[in-house]
Formats: C-alpha cells, sequence, structure tokens
C-alpha cells in the first residue's frame, strides 16, 4: 500500500507532542491510560486501531504498552485503559490486555512514547499483538499517525 499522510491526526490531552507524559500516566505512579482524540479520520475507514510502543525499551522490538481495536471510524476520543467503551484491548509486552504505562528502567534516560493510530478498511479480527497487526493488516492500512511523548524514571 502507498504511503498516504494526509489529514488523519492523534494527540493527546494530557501532554503536547514532545513533552513529557504525565507521572500520573507511569506504571509506578497511577498506570492511567491517557484520553486520546482522533481527528480527520478518512473516507472507507471500516476501523481505528492504537498502539502505544516505545521503541527505546532495552528490548529487540521495543516495548508495547497498549493495543486498542475495534475503534469506530466516528471515535473522537479513547478514553483510558480498561474502559471497554469504544475499544477492545491486545495483547501487550507483559502479555496483559490492558494498559502498562511507561516506566524505563533506572539510568536508562529518557524513552520516547509513540502513540499511533490506524486507520483500517477492514476490520480487526481477535486481539492480534503488535507484531500480528502489523504483519497481517499492513496492506488493509488507509492512513497512519502518531503522536509521540516522553517519560524517564
Amino acid at each position: 500500500m502507498p504511503l498516504n499522510i494526509a489529514d488523519l491526526s492523534i494527540s493527546c490531552r494530557q501532554f503536547d507532542a514532545g513533552e513529557r507524559i504525565p507521572d500520573l500516566h507511569s506504571a509506578d505512579h497511577g498506570n492511567v491510560a491517557p484520553d486520546l482524540k482522533i481527528t480527520g479520520v478518512p473516507e472507507g475507514t471500516v476501523e481505528l486501531a492504537v498502539i502505544m510502543h516505545d521503541p527505546d525499551a532495552p528490548l529487540p522490538r521495543g516495548f508495547v504498552h497498549w493495543v486498542c481495536y475495534g475503534i469506530a471510524p466516528s471515535t473522537t476520543w479513547v478514553e483510558g485503559a480498561g474502559s471497554g467503551r469504544n475499544h477492545r484491548e491486545g495483547p501487550n509486552t507483559l502479555g496483559e490486555k490492558a494498559y502498562s504505562g511507561p516506566q524505563p528502567p533506572p539510568g536508562h534516560g529518557t524513552h520516547h512514547y509513540y502513540f499511533w493510530v490506524y486507520a483500517l478498511n477492514t476490520a480487526v479480527k481477535g486481539e492480534p499483538t503488535r507484531e500480528e497487526f502489523l504483519a497481517d493488516y499492513a496492506e488493509a492500512i488507509i492512513e497512519q499517525n502518531r503522536v509521540v511523548g516522553t517519560y524517564s524514571s
């Protein structure tokens, strides 16, 4: 599928792009998922997916903190982990179907947390991991975008 960057956008109510994620959202200080705003959903979108990923984690594929599927294209807010109001959750790197907030290893410096939104031309079946989703649904992505926050212990 060709690169498509147009109007799809994701932002966060609790921090601006490139800024530090508030402690309340970290694993050590509340572990509360942030609220994500989605705008500019392209025509033809059947479903949205959101994945929070830390590529700075000292693991071969980074660390997946949150996986959300089943988000209707008319959705403007993805609200908090486990709310179940407008999404279902897939497994994070810990194997949990839940939000796992930032928690860089001590002395590992500042990590970057990518909140990706994907507009898909098909519905996601089941609850795939990030890797399974990217392998199985890459051709179904109409458009994608991200917002990045940072965090250090």
